[in-house]
């Protein structure tokens, strides 16, 4: 494997598009298919949700994607295709990102509900992006 430490060297239009993916995967993720087991897992209302400001909500998410995107650039090889990203993507979901919110979870209590909501999205996303970057 070989990292990348020169940022110019990235593939800027692949991580903005793949940004642009996961935000969309979490809209849908967050959205439709787990709102309702996701409110009720950290013990939100829907009133409480709509009372934050979307702006800075929207704002902060899309640059934390942005920069989960710079990094998971950072770990695709130059030549790799979209399998490649793609499994690259994955492992570092399923082996950075999931294990660390279990041990978080597990601290804090949570269920094994919310941490396959949370950690299920970040998975997925991450692949989705790691797939797009290495198609590119």
């Amino acid at each position: 494997m070989h990292i990348h430490f020169d940022l110019a060297q990235l593939n800027w239009l692949a991580i903005l598009i793949a940004t642009a993916a996961a935000f969309v995967l979490g809209g849908i993720w967050y959205g439709p298919l787990f709102s309702k087991p996701w409110l009720q897992a950290f013990g939100f209302s829907e009133e409480q949700i709509n009372q934050r400001h979307p702006g800075k909500v929207f704002g902060k998410a899309i640059l934390w994607t942005l920069l989960a995107a710079i990094m998971l650039a950072l770990f695709i090889e130059a030549d790799a295709d979209l399998h490649r990203g793609a499994m690259t993507g994955f492992f570092v979901g399923l082996g950075f990102v999931t294990t660390f919110m279990g041990i978080h979870y597990a601290f804090e209590g949570r269920g094994l509900k919310i941490l396959l909501i949370n950690a299920g999205y970040s998975t997925l996303a991450l692949t989705l992006m790691g797939a797009i970057i290495g198609w590119f």
